[in-house]
């Protein structure tokens, strides 16, 4: 059994990456509430660990070069986010036909009816993500995001 926190990040990652995938290149603010869900800070105006956990993994997003921000606001967001090349470059490359069949199984039947201008979108990182989140497993979305993040590709250093 995974721990959740690593699951929960794996979901707050994915779900930013994919906002500012949907925005690139235009700067968004990506908004901690947005991802997480609703906190109530505590009488101490302190906010939930599930609220600071995701908000540090949107600042690891960015010390791990995959996102570039202005500021923080507060603790509640990142002011003018977008995405690294890197980053951009490896959501939008092909993942491995393993990990389709395993995330995707239907974009192998889609990919062949759909037109050749677009039938490699069906295969690539940012298109599993979205399926793995629309899916709501997240053992699927902790898969995919981890080979988004650690298999080799373009954000390998």
């Amino acid at each position: 059994m995974a721990d959740i926190h690593i699951e929960e990040f794996y979901k707050d990652t994915a779900i930013a990456l994919v906002q500012l995938y949907n925005a690139f290149p235009r700067r968004v603010n990506l908004f901690v509430e947005d991802i997480a869900g609703p906190d109530q800070p505590d009488e101490f105006g302190l906010h939930s660990r599930r609220h600071m956990a995701c908000f540090g993994g949107l600042l690891w997003l960015a010390e791990e070069g995959l996102l570039r921000y202005v500021d923080t606001i507060r603790q509640e967001a990142l002011d003018q986010a977008v995405l690294t090349q890197s980053a951009f470059i490896r959501l939008s490359a092909p993942a491995s036909p393993e990990l389709v069949r395993e995330i995707a199984p239907q974009a192998l039947t889609e990919a062949e009816k759909a037109p050749p201008s677009v039938r490699s979108d069906y295969s690539t990182h940012i298109y599993l993500i979205r399926q793995a989140l629309r899916g709501g497993h997240s053992a699927k979305v902790s898969q995919v995001m981890r080979a988004t993040f650690f298999s080799d590709g373009p954000t390998d250093r």
